[in-house]
Formats: C-alpha cells, sequence, structure tokens
C-alpha cells in the first residue's frame, strides 16, 4: 500500500511506539526505532484489557499470542468488602465473537509480545539512544541523536510516554503531568482456579481488585486516595499492602493477603494524568499515546488509546495525499475519543476521593465503555 513518505522515526520503545512501528512496517515504510533504555525494559505487575484493547491487538497481528500467554475472559464481578456478590457487569466481545470480552497480561509479557512483533517487522530498534535536536522543515526531520547519530526522516513520531522529552521540545507551553490524588499498589499472585474473571471491591478510601494474568498468576490491584504524592520506601511496599487489604474481610482477599511476600513484584505509583490540547503535531513532528494523553486506570484503556493512535496515524498516512493532510485527519480522529477517556477516567477517580455520586460513578463507566465499542 502506498503512502506520503518513506522512512520515519519513532522515537520510544513502549507500547504506542511499538505499534506504530509494527503498523507502518505493514505499509512498507522503512521504520528506526529508537528507546532510551539500552535494556528495552517495562516494569510493572499487570495490565488490564478491556475489549476495544483486544480489538487493537487483532489489527496488530498479535491477539493470538495475547490469548497464548495472557488471560481472556468475560464479565465483571463487582462484590462488597466482606465479598457478598453485588452485581455482575457484562463486557461485549467488540474484537469477535470468538474473542472475550475482557482480560489482563503480565506487563513485561506483553512488553515482549509488541517487542517480537516490531523485529519482525523488519523496523530497525535502536536502543540506549534519543533524540537531542531536531529541525525540520517542508520536505522533513533532521535529527541529532544522544550518542552522536544524525539522521533525515519523512517523518517523526514522538510516543516517549508521560515524562516525554519530545513534547517540551516541540511544544514548550504544553501541560506537566498532574497528580489526581491517588495512587495504585499492584502485585503478582498465584491464580486460584475460581477467580476466573475481573473481581472488584469497594471500601472507604479503597477500591480493590484481583485479574487472573495467566492460567497460573493473577494480580492484586489497590487504587488507593492518598492526598499528598509523597515517596514511599519500597521496604514498606509489603506491610502497606496488607494494611490496607486487612480492612476486607472477603476470604478471597485475606487468602490473598496471606501470600504477599518480597516475592510478590509488588508496586506503587502515583496516579497522575496529561491532556495536551490540540494540535498534537507540528509540520512533520507528531506525538502520540501517554505523551499526548495519559489517563490514570480507571477505565482500563491507558494503552488501548496509545495503541489505537498507532493504527490510525499508519491508515491516515496511507489513505491521504499528503502529510499535513494525514496529520490533520488523524487529529480529527483522535481527539475526542482520547479526550473522552482521560477526563472520565479523572472523573471517576474525583468520585472515588470524595466519596461522591455511585450512580454518576456508574453511568461515566458505562458510557465510557459503550463509546469504547465504538469504531476508531
Amino acid at each position: 500500500m502506498n503512502t506520503v513518505l518513506n522512512k520515519v522515526l519513532v522515537v520510544g520503545g513502549g507500547f504506542a511506539g511499538m505499534s506504530a512501528a509494527i503498523e507502518l512496517r505493514k505499509r512498507g515504510v522503512a521504520v528506526d526505532l529508537v528507546e532510551i533504555d539500552p535494556d528495552w525494559r517495562n516494569y510493572g505487575a499487570g495490565i488490564s484489557i478491556g475489549g476495544a484493547t483486544l480489538r487493537a491487538f487483532r489489527t496488530l497481528g498479535v491477539l493470538d499470542r495475547f490469548l497464548e500467554e495472557g488471560y481472556a475472559c468475560d464479565g465483571i464481578d463487582i462484590l462488597a468488602p466482606g465479598g457478598q456478590l453485588l452485581a455482575q457487569l457484562p463486557t461485549p466481545r467488540i474484537a469477535g465473537a470468538d474473542v472475550p470480552g475482557s482480560g489482563a497480561i503480565m506487563r513485561p509479557v506483553l512488553a515482549k509480545i509488541l517487542a517480537d512483533a516490531t523485529r519482525a517487522s523488519g523496523a530497525t530498534v535502536r536502543l540506549g539512544a534519543s533524540v537531542r535536536s531536531v529541525q525540520q522543515d517542508e520536505d522533513g526531520v533532521d535529527v541529532v541523536f544522544t550518542d552522536g547519530g544524525t539522521g533525515r526522516y519523512d517523518l517523526l513520531i514522538g510516543a516517549d510516554g508521560l515524562y516525554s522529552t519530545m513534547r517540551p521540545m516541540l511544544f514548550p507551553d504544553a501541560p506537566k503531568p498532574r497528580y489526581s490524588g491517588q495512587g495504585v499498589w499492584r502485585a503478582v499472585l498465584p491464580r486460584p482456579a475460581h477467580v476466573v474473571r475481573t473481581m472488584l471491591w469497594s471500601g472507604t478510601g479503597l477500591k480493590v481488585g484481583l485479574n487472573p494474568v495467566s492460567q497460573e498468576e493473577m494480580y492484586l490491584f489497590v487504587n488507593e486516595n492518598r492526598p499528598v504524592n509523597e515517596f514511599v520506601p519500597p521496604e514498606q511496599f509489603v506491610g502497606l499492602l496488607k494494611a490496607m487489604l486487612a480492612r476486607f474481610p472477603a476470604p478471597l482477599l485475606q487468602e490473598a493477603s496471606a501470600q504477599l511476600n518480597e516475592k510478590s513484584l509488588v508496586v506503587f505509583r502515583p496516579l497522575e494524568g496529561i491532556l495536551v490540547p490540540q494540535p498534537w503535531f507540528r509540520g512533520r513532528v507528531v506525538l502520540i499515546g501517554d505523551t499526548v494523553h495519559a489517563t490514570t486506570p480507571h477505565l482500563a484503556s491507558g494503552a488501548c488509546i496509545g495503541i489505537e493512535d498507532a493504527i490510525v496515524l499508519a491508515e491516515a498516512l496511507a489513505g491521504s495525499g499528503s502529510v499535513p493532510e494525514a496529520l490533520a485527519q488523524f487529529q480529527q480522529r483522535r481527539w475526542e475519543r482520547c479526550r473522552m477517556v482521560v477526563e472520565n477516567s479523572w472523573r471517576l477517580g474525583e468520585i472515588e476521593i470524595s466519596g461522591g455520586d455511585k450512580e454518576e460513578h456508574t453511568r461515566i463507566m458505562r458510557e465510557s465503555f459503550a463509546a469504547l465499542a465504538e469504531p476508531i
């Protein structure tokens, strides 16, 4: 398939950046991907996956491997702190009748799946380097890399995440990430046979979840209201997490708490977000993913909308007569969907922090999932 360009630089080897490389290579575009981490690591425990993300995996060509190495399921159980079932929420099969509506996977496992697909696509991967400076004209972008190398490209795609160096380089006045007032704790545990779907318990100031990430493992997550974004010493992680779980007498959560130890990959992250105003491109440089719309995890759709960015951008570049036309089309298709996820996720967090209207919380969840089911 023809595109309006021949050679592209992708800055950042996260989910959005790798997806952009995969999709552009399908269309015959030469792609260089640079990633600052020389070991191309991806930290964290599990990541929840919705139906729209599974649909995107099918487009990328990695769905089968996700189904082999992750976990797919239907429905979400909502429970009281003591374990009583309050409701069961359906998760529509957006990716197709043969694919469950949701799931989860270990974050490093998903990163490996996408990294293998990126290399298999024929993209050139360059680790331990990023961009030092950019000069562009009407026809392309001249880049100086941090390792001293140089290159010229028809387009530069900035996908270097929440703490991007490309964002201030392109938009010096862009907003900075802001703290939401919540933090998330995650840990990996053995999966009991009866944990077969996402399960959520809601308490005062805390929301706890269990999600299978494979046939053998599940991940535990706890959203905690934390008014101050302060450093938490890692040696305190297990003890603090156990203390939070003590407030939930549900037998399953008490069993999970008893299994927590220093080998449980416990991690803590303050929840931050950003929504950069339109446009997300200038000349021959465009920003995608968390670089311009990092979201809190309340809709389990942060990775989804970044991967979708990559798919839509590749489609626009293949279907337009010029780079400016393609980038304008990309922006038009992506803005409202990404804005919805970021702002609705933020509002869900606000409701949880304030103990606000549960009906509003339910309505936002329902409307957001219906919007995510729509074609991109």
